[in-house]
């Protein structure tokens, strides 16, 4: 009679002939230590982009500029902040006609309003053509400062 338990059992390869048997298959706890750092490691890096990459605790944006006598120019510009309790300090300048910066000044913002428009007027090594607002911060140089 043929069909018996031991015609169904795996056959038994000669040894050193087909190399060694198959590795076990990953174990399930890998796959999740794997997707725990890729999580941990995604959270990472969006954490960090949202913080270089998310809006400026304070912000300026040119509103008009105009020419002035003596190779000087007018700036006004909207200041918009988060904390309306601490000064800050906006860093406007002129360009030439090449585009290079030809004048800079630093205009500080005093403690107040939200939301505060300001006006001043830039000198100028040469004849500027535009002005714009090079960035602002809430690190106040000494100089600008009361003491």
């Amino acid at each position: 009679m043929a069909g018996g338990p031991a015609e169904t059992a795996a056959p038994v390869l000669p040894e050193g002939r087909y190399g060694t048997s198959r590795a076990k298959a990953p174990r399930k706890w890998r796959r999740w230590v794997f997707l725990a750092v890729a999580l941990l490691v995604s959270g990472v890096i969006a954490w960090i982009a949202y913080v270089n990459l998310g809006s400026a605790p304070i912000d300026a944006e040119r509103i008009a500029f105009k020419a002035k006598p003596g190779n000087a120019m007018e700036i006004t510009i909207n200041v918009t902040r988060d904390d309306d309790s601490r000064p800050g300090v906006c860093v406007v300048r002129v360009r030439d006609k090449t585009g290079a910066e030809s004048g800079r000044k630093e205009l500080l913002v005093p403690a107040g309003a939200k939301y505060s428009r300001m006006s001043t007027t830039i000198k100028s090594i040469g004849e500027p053509v535009t002005a714009d607002v090079y960035g602002c911060s809430y690190d106040i140089p000494r100089y600008l400062s009361t003491p």
